[in-house]
């Protein structure tokens, strides 16, 4: 019966020239969302969470989801016939979706919840590092990125989505491959659980 509301979200020539400068100038935006559920039992409430929990791909109800929107501000730069990329500034908006009680809780189920919502959103917290880690495996990769013959700065446009799309595949990659351990016979996630809803 646990194993079936088991659910947690579950993106030419070239010069790098990466700069600390750029790193250290941007930060992240954290947002929390919460979604109500309903129950005075742990299993109440978890099975509350396999009803209502955000779905993903339209199938999937999770217990927890993390999502990001990135977006960037780039300075490409004409030299000597080519085109360089020497600044970019990411904007990046991390938004966590996360359970919450719709009503009081009695002890000792409201410590057990603490414990229960203390661990998922930890978990969900380490997803939401691997984006920032990904954003900044982007800076480095992109940052003093050259292509030659660009005057006009459209060939190192679709160029720079090389670095950009190995990115995200391998963040998209360590978010599995966490899950896969979080979410694993006697992992963390299932011992949440069943801490959770046993008497």
């Amino acid at each position: 019966m646990v194993r079936r509301f088991w659910l947690l979200a579950l993106p030419a020539c070239l010069a790098v020239l990466p700069t600390a400068a750029q790193a250290a100038e941007w930060q992240a935006v954290e947002k929390v969302k919460t979604y109500a559920v309903s129950g005075t039992t742990g299993i109440e409430l978890y099975t509350s969470i396999g009803e209502r929990g955000p779905l993903i791909g339209g199938k999937v109800r999770t217990v927890a989801h993390t999502d990001f929107k990135l977006t960037w501000i780039r300075d490409y730069v004409p030299q000597d016939g080519g085109c360089t990329l020497v600044s970019a500034r990411p904007k990046l908006i991390i938004t966590y979706t996360l359970p919450k009680p719709s009503q009081h809780l009695p002890e000792p189920i409201a410590k057990k919840w603490e414990t229960f919502y203390a661990g998922i959103r930890d978990h969900e917290k380490v997803h939401g590092d691997q984006i920032r880690e990904m954003v900044e495996t982007i800076l480095s990769a992109t940052v003093g990125f050259s292509v030659p013959d660009d005057p006009k700065c459209k060939k190192i446009r679709e160029e720079i989505k090389k670095p950009l799309s190995a990115a995200s595949l391998a963040q998209r990659q360590k978010s599995r491959d966490f899950d896969r351990v979080e979410m694993g016979k006697g992992g963390n996630i299932e011992q949440l659980i069943l801490r959770l809803v046993n008497p």
